[in-house]
């Protein structure tokens, strides 16, 4: 199966320079676990809510810190033609949850965990 079938369209972000309060702010809201962060409508990194705990527990200001000082910023990316087998293991190695899905430079959503734990439970 490939990405394209699963993931989901539409990628929520945030600013690299908005608070950490914020950023979970809108996860909540949202009810995500994971938003692209974007300087200048390039992704730049990808912040979640195991970023969010880091942030807290290292006792950083969420009304100081920014997005972009907890986000993985070596990104691991997905396009859309890739296998979601692929994908899987991509994720699995590099100990994330959640990759942004690329097609061409532009961002267009994000494949989690769940989304390839479905797969596999529904079909």
């Amino acid at each position: 199966m490939r990405v394209d079938e699963v993931f989901h369209v539409g990628t929520l972000t945030c600013e690299a320079s908005d608070p950490l309060a914020e950023v979970a702010r809108k996860m909540t809201d949202d009810h995500v676990g994971a938003l692209a962060v974007l300087d200048n409508d390039r992704i730049v990194g990808i912040i979640s809510e195991r970023d969010v705990v880091r942030a807290i527990a290292e006792r950083a200001d969420p009304q100081e810190s920014t997005a972009l000082s907890f986000a993985t910023q070596q990104l691991e990316t997905a396009t859309v033609s890739d296998d979601t087998k692929d994908v899987a293991r991509r994720m699995l190695d590099a100990g994330v949850r959640h990759l942004p899905v690329k097609q061409g430079h532009m961002v267009i959503g994000v494949i989690s965990m769940r989304d390839l734990l479905a797969i596999e439970t529904w079909l």
